[in-house]
């Protein structure tokens, strides 16, 4: 069924949970295609729609222009501006996205491991796809692009229902993959797009499309997540929110500690991967705190610390409670100091999701402790937590950062999109 025509069946009042149990069953049909499709098939479709992408530039910027338009009319936040918002150089980047996870090595087939038995039974264990993978996003319209390439790159087909704020962009980049899966031969249900904004859609995928669905990812806000997990009955890989650490250790150094800070927090603001807490250690305070806290409000973030913080700039704002749990997405920050390296972990462990956290020190004793003990799915030492990315993991893109711990931990690349099965090889061999 054609994306037009189930937009009018959704629109004209029809059961939406059966036009999306046809759109299961044709992504599904689609994902047995896919699995014994050759890798340079699937090249070319990703390649063919980074083409349409460049070629439709104008057209995608317009369907932005609308959305961006119609959530500024809302009063939406400026932070929320920024992760829907498409300029040429964002057009540009989603393209070239398609085009490095198309030169990635083919992740199917490959041999994880080989062994021979003693009865001469050889064994392998051979990555295969997921099956059909559904994709639950808000806000990025790139989502779509990153989300339903990995999907194709690892064989799987893709479901993807973005958000009702960017429906148009979403729709318009749907259209550059579907381009792409026609040059390349491909059908065109290998990466479907729920075309409707009504809600009964997200129900059917979370039942899973009656045993079409074989994986849920959500990305997206805190309340996407929790109703995912909640009410998901296939599993699920989960994107929590991203309350990131940065722990200023005593023998860091205080040039690059502000580096990494500064980049950790103010780059990109309303990514999952930016600082939202900083933590410094009670024996560098008295050389390190003020300089930091004073960078940050220069450089137009607001600031809520403990009362040692507070002392060291009029500007700062008391943290409540609620300030260590919170994920900002914004240029705020939470700041307090910690006594050493344990109490920083204890802090992470007690208010962090599990995302990413990093240490800025010179002493590698400490450095180590904090790789160890810190259990998130991303700990760096001397690094912006901004590379929390499966770009910048040479994943190509992701489709999430998993802070679960089942199959799939940190950025999901398409490596993370397969599963196996086990190959077996005999010449006759019966068990007594």
């Amino acid at each position: 069924m054609s994306m037009n025509k189930l937009a009018q069946i959704s629109d004209a009042g029809v059961d939406v949970a059966a036009a999306m149990r046809t759109v299961g069953r044709a992504a599904r049909a689609a994902a047995r295609s896919l699995a014994l499709s050759p890798a340079s098939q699937r090249n070319r479709a990703l390649t063919e729609a980074a083409a349409a992408i460049r070629a439709r530039r104008d057209e995608l910027l317009a369907a932005n222009a609308q959305d961006v338009a119609d959530a500024r009319a809302r009063g939406t936040a400026a932070s929320f501006l920024d992760r829907l918002t498409l300029d040429a150089a964002r057009v540009e980047a989603i393209a070239r996205s398609l085009e490095d996870i198309a030169a990635l090595p083919d992740p199917l087939g490959r041999v994880l491991a080989r062994f021979e038995r003693p009865n001469g039974l050889v064994i392998e264990r051979v990555a295969t796809p997921l099956g059909v993978i559904g994709v639950i996003f808000e806000s990025r319209p790139n989502v779509a692009a990153d989300a339903g390439a990995l999907c194709l790159k690892a064989g799987n087909a893709a479901i993807l229902r973005g958000g009702s704020e960017s429906f148009r962009s979403v729709g318009a980049i749907h259209a550059c993959l579907v381009a792409g899966l026609a040059a390349a031969g491909l059908p065109e249900a290998a990466i479907s797009l729920v075309p409707t904004r009504d809600r009964a859609a997200v129900g059917a995928m979370l039942a899973g499309l009656d045993g079409d669905l074989d994986v849920i990812v959500p990305r997206g806000g805190k309340s996407l997540v929790a109703r995912v997990q909640r009410e998901a009955r296939v599993p699920v890989f989960a994107h929590l929110e991203g309350i990131v650490h940065v722990f200023v250790e005593k023998s860091a150094d205080l040039d690059k500690a502000k580096k990494i800070v500064l980049n950790a927090k103010m780059r990109r603001t309303g990514i999952c991967g930016a600082a939202e807490t900083l933590l410094v250690d009670r024996a560098c305070a008295a050389t390190h705190l003020a300089p930091l806290v004073t960078m940050l409000i220069d450089a137009g973030c607001e600031v809520r610390g403990d009362p040692q913080t507070q002392a060291a700039d009029a500007r700062v704002k008391p943290a409540q409670e609620e300030d260590w749990r919170t994920e900002y997405l914004d240029a705020i920050i939470s700041v307090r100091v910690v006594d050493g390296l344990d109490a920083a972990i204890d802090h992470i462990e007690t208010y962090g999701s599990h995302h990413t956290d990093c240490i800025v020190t010179e002493d590698a004793t400490a450095a180590e402790r904090f790789l160890s003990e810190v259990d998130s799915a991303i700990v760096l030492v001397n690094a912006s937590t901004q590379f929390a990315d499966g770009g910048e993991f040479g994943f190509g893109a992701e489709i999430g950062i998993a802070t679960g711990r089942m199959h799939a931990r940190g950025p999901v690349g398409v490596e993370q999109l397969t599963s196996f099965k086990y190959r077996v090889r005999g010449d006759g061999q019966t068990r007594g």
